[in-house]
């Protein structure tokens, strides 16, 4: 299986990515000559990260037939100082709300996820240090 993505120059520093028939906007903050009329290509890799390891943990949850309300998931990283900027570690936040949530069941998920089939939380490891945390929001 192969994957490819087609990017195209929009001016300035714009970009669009089409990325499985649906368009990725990328641009640059104005402070570094962009317009911000799109995401900025780095932080797509946190948005990667959380959607990826996301859908693996609704997936997992939905067999073990775990009812949640809401799942939120925040991903921050700290980027280097030194060019190239890159970033040297992320933290994953799995925010749950819901009714009478095991703790254990919702390790399990995301701990399956990290550890087994997220591909992109694979190879951010290779990179850097990825940690991750559960917090429960009772409905």
């Amino acid at each position: 299986m192969k994957s490819s993505v087609e990017t195209s120059w929009k001016g300035n520093m714009m970009f669009d990515s089409m990325v499985s028939g649906h368009h990725v906007i990328m641009d640059a903050h104005p402070a570094a000559g962009g317009e911000d009329k799109g995401c900025r290509p780095k932080e797509l890799m946190l948005a990667s990260l959380a959607g990826c390891s996301g859908m693996d943990v609704v997936s997992i949850l939905k067999k073990m037939r775990v009812e949640f309300t809401a799942l939120n998931i925040q991903v921050s990283a700290d980027v280097t100082e030194e060019h190239p900027k890159h970033y040297e570690n992320m933290h994953v936040v799995y925010e749950f709300s819901g009714k009478d949530l095991d703790m254990a069941q919702l390790k399990k998920a995301v701990q399956l996820s990290q550890d087994r089939y997220c591909g992109v939380a694979y190879v951010y490891k290779k990179a850097m240090e990825v940690t991750w945390e559960i917090v429960v929001n009772p409905d």
